[in-house]
Parts: C-alpha cells; structure tokens; sequence
C-alpha cells in the first residue's frame, strides 16, 4: 500500500523506517531505503521511497513490534518482506502483515543466536512436507531467498519454522485446529515408531500414504463421518492376522480417545492395522499384507 502524496511522518524510527498518522487515528509504519534520513516530524514524506507498509496494533503489542523495527537492521526487514511477497505469490494469497513482522522477529533472532554460536534445535517434522507440500515448498523457497539477500546460510530446519510461521497465517480457525491436527498426526506417528521400534522411512511412499489417512481419520472425528461397516470379518481376520500391528492400533485408539472423547469404530481400526503392517514392511522385509485395502 503507497502512501497519499500529503502523508506527513510523525514519528522517525531510523533511516529507513517512519512512523504516520493516518486518517483514522491508526499508526503506520512506511519502510523504504533513505526513507527517514534528514527527515523531521512533520514534514511531508516522498510516497516513490516507501517500499512497504503496516498498520502497528494498539497497545503493548504494537510498542513492541515498534521497537523491533527500529532495532531490527533493514537489510533483514527487505529481506523478510520480500520473501513474504515471494510466498505471497507462490500461494496465490496474501499472508497478512502479521506474518511479516512474525518473521522479522524470527530471522533476527536466528541471526542473532548464529552470530553466538548457537543453532535453534528442531526435529525433521517430515509430516509437514506431506500434509502441507504448497507450504512446505514456499516456506523453503523464502529460507532460500532470505538467505541470498543476506548472504548468510540459514540451518536446513528453518524450512521447518517458517512452515509453521505460513500455516499460522494461512490457517486461521478457532482454537488453532490446523495445528491442533498437526501435534495429533506427529503423536499418532511416534505412537506406531514406538510399537515398531523403529523410525520410520519417510521417503517411503507407506508413510505417506498413512500420515495423509491419520490427518483424514482425525478430520472424519471431528465432523462425526467415520468409517463404518456391519460386516466385521474383514476387521477379526486383520486382528488374528496381524497380532503386533493390532496392539499398536490399539495404542492409536487410546490416544484419539483421550485426546478427542471419540472411539475410533472397528472400520476405522482396520484401516490402521493395514497402514502399521505396510509400514512394518520397511524393517522386515516380505510379502506384503494378504489385506490389501486402498
């Protein structure tokens, strides 16, 4: 968003980033390189320099992201939002500048631990690649971008950050149900490595296909449309057949009905059973399950 030609800067944070009052009252901020150098209050601000634009919140909230763009170098911040833009682009819809200022923070806080010699722990999270590739990819591609533009070389992980940083802007539902999912599908995941005793192959296109299944089957609680079927054989045949993978299954309905106060139904269980038997295929190589179900 451009300024009006008679925006006047009420308040000048640096060389580069300007505080404006704007009709309704709201404080914004106008970012640009040169933007604030020789400038006073009051004076007239030249709208062809201003490269971005936020509206700051009220309160506490907005005094803080106030102060993180006035400490924050602008190399980083044109670096941030251009990256946004880039994701913005690649998504097909905008982000919010909630993401933007997110980000900012993020980055100079990486950056800052870096120059300590301290590296951000983070696990793989190979789920998100699956359940949220389009994001996944943009999130790589601004890790890629801020990396060039700062010409610094960001961890592998931050992929995963910013991942997390998208979802929260794209994913915006009542009491943070997309990542609600996510920790769910993660702690279904570690429940079936435990029982295999093993860490699954995620190249494996087993695990995909089961990760996708767990975020459908969680979905299927919540809109009360689960898997049924008045035949039960096919379910006593898994559970005689496959005895280990039935136990972990059974792991799996434990947690969904303490987590959710749903029972999975024997329908549902049997998709879990085949899904835990493909994927024990990856440690002990054989002849696939007799139950082959889609």
């Amino acid at each position: 968003m451009t300024p009006a030609d008679d925006t006047i800067a009420h308040k000048v944070l640096n060389n580069n980033v300007v505080i404006s009052v704007d009709a309704s009252g709201r404080e914004r901020v106008l970012m640009g390189r040169g933007l604030g150098f020789g400038l006073k209050p009051s004076d007239a601000i030249d709208p062809a320099k201003v490269e971005k634009t936020f509206v700051l919140d009220q309160g506490a909230e907005g005094e803080r992201e106030r102060q993180m763009l006035t400490d924050v170098p602008y190399v980083v911040i044109e670096a941030v939002t251009r990256a946004v833009d880039e994701a913005e682009r690649m998504l097909g819809h905008g982000l919010g500048r909630h993401l933007s200022i997110a980000v900012i923070d993020h980055i100079q806080f990486v950056l800052e631990r870096l120059d300590d010699g301290i590296r951000i722990p983070s696990t793989n999270m190979p789920e998100l690649r699956v359940l949220h590739p389009r994001e996944f990819a943009a999130a790589e591609r601004m890790a890629a971008s801020i990396s060039t533009a700062l010409e610094r070389e960001l961890p592998p992980e931050e992929a995963v950050f910013l991942t997390m940083h998208l979802l929260n802007a794209t994913r915006d539902e009542p009491n943070g149900t997309a990542a609600l999912l996510f920790r769910r599908v993660q702690h279904v995941v570690a429940t079936v490595e435990t029982g295999l005793g093993v860490q699954l192959d995620v190249e494996n296109p087993d695990y995909a296909r089961f990760v996708l299944h767990i975020q459908f089957l969680l979905q299927r609680l919540v809109s009360r449309s689960m898997l049924r079927s008045a035949d039960s054989s096919f379910f006593e045949f898994a559970k005689h057949s496959y005895p280990r993978s039935f136990a972990i299954a059974q792991e799996v309905k434990a947690y969904v009905a303490a987590a959710t106060d749903s029972e999975l139904t024997d329908e549902e269980l049997l998709y879990v059973i085949v899904h835990v038997e493909r994927l024990a295929s990856q440690i002990a190589p054989g002849a696939p399950p007799e139950a082959v179900l889609p």
